[in-house]
């Protein structure tokens, strides 16, 4: 069997988050700005010689076009007519392959985060070939998950914020983590919640070393679960590896350069918690490298999510690897359709037994939703 097609495919789909307008045009690009009212993702569709389909996600975000482009150019081209994989050292001698064929073009940014889909994709496509889910072909002991509530951001106003954690603790969310960098905010969530509710703070890399020592000093009595990447630049581990001293515990690695970066992350003493990303760090086969690590090092790793294709489903499965204790981030957002209109909803939720991913998005949504659709087949690149 071997990869016959690979069909790149962004959509972008519109959610609300409860919030006020922003009073003025918001500078921040991430995926929690109040400017933004729908979200990408880049998805991927591999089909076999056989018939087999399986589906990957790269990350973007708004940087779609320029991953999109290193998929269609690059990335797709050198998986096609390659054997379809068998085992799981098969994928990882694979993805091996690629990253050094791919590696004059950089080990992370948007070549990565195209590997990353493609692995993905190969996965889904194993656990279909041996008829098993995806938790349990990489020897999951459970299949039931508890998500929490990663909300975005609402402009450091403590009012609003405390009225958000209150309405995510009554959908019972019992953990939730806020993307505000105010302590006043954050000490308004904090107070708003009952006991029972644990909370954690994103940052998203804004402090010096001298501002990020202030502000974990201010939310030490808090007792938050963790603070989330709080210095600028997210690869001073020195400087992590410093604040911690302060008695907050640290959580990073969504930036991380790909899976190899986490070996100076970790041998730096600079978190906690390490957050691999599987759209970014070069999918399941990486993420899965990152687990090892941190229990080499003895580091609780809880994974990132702020997505909602094939990465999520597979963020789940991976999930299912970990302590009982670890739960699974989830964008709290309300989007106009679902991707996959059969996946459960609930805070607590039961992973499908059916092979690989467990779920196929909804081909309505897709044409419904796509800004465009490739695919990549032996004659070239063609708009779908």
């Amino acid at each position: 069997m071997k990869i016959s097609t690979i069909e790149v495919m962004r959509i972008a789909i519109p959610f609300d988050a409860h919030r006020r307008p922003p009073a003025e045009q918001e500078t921040t690009f991430n995926a929690a700005s109040p400017s933004l009212s729908r979200m990408e993702t880049l998805l991927v569709k591999v089909t076999s010689d056989n018939g087999l389909v399986g589906w990957g996600e790269a990350f973007g975000h708004l940087a779609n076009p320029v991953t999109e482009q290193a998929l269609c150019s690059l990335v797709a081209p050198f998986f096609l007519q390659q054997p379809l994989p068998d085992s799981e050292p098969a994928i990882a001698s694979l993805m091996q392959n690629a990253e050094q064929a791919l590696h004059a073009f950089g080990r992370s940014g948007p070549v990565r985060y195209a590997l990353s889909a493609l692995d993905i994709a190969l996965w889904d496509l194993l656990g279909q070939q041996r008829q098993q889910p995806l938790w349990q072909l990489l020897g999951a002991t459970r299949h039931q998950i508890e998500r929490y509530a990663s909300l975005v951001s609402y402009a450091n106003d403590p009012e609003e914020v405390a009225t958000q954690v209150q309405r995510a603790y009554q959908q019972g969310f019992r953990t939730m983590k806020l993307h505000e960098t105010a302590s006043p905010a954050i000490a308004a969530a904090r107070a708003a919640l009952p006991a029972d509710a644990q909370l954690m703070v994103d940052v998203n890399c804004p402090w010096t070393r001298a501002q990020a020592s202030q502000h974990a000093f201010e939310l030490r009595a808090l007792e938050l679960g963790w603070l989330e990447e709080p210095i600028w630049p997210p690869d001073d581990f020195d400087g992590l590896a410093q604040l911690r001293r302060v008695g907050v515990p640290l959580a990073a690695g969504e930036n991380v350069d790909g899976d190899f970066g986490f070996v100076n992350l970790l041998e730096s003493g600079a978190v906690d918690v390490v957050q691999p990303s599987v759209t970014k760090v070069g999918g399941i086969t990486a993420a899965l490298h990152v687990f090892d690590l941190a229990q080499q090092y003895r580091v609780r790793v809880v994974p990132h999510c702020f997505y909602y294709g094939a990465g999520m489903l597979a963020t789940a499965h991976l999930v299912a690897l970990l302590p009982d204790s670890v739960k699974m981030e989830i964008p709290w957002i309300d989007f106009a359709v679902d991707l996959y209109p059969d996946l459960p909803h609930d805070v607590h939720f039961t992973l499908s037994d059916r092979p690989g991913l467990g779920y196929q998005p909804d081909e309505q949504v897709l044409r419904e939703y796509r800004i465009t659709h490739q695919r990549v087949d032996q004659q070239g690149v063609h708009h779908v």
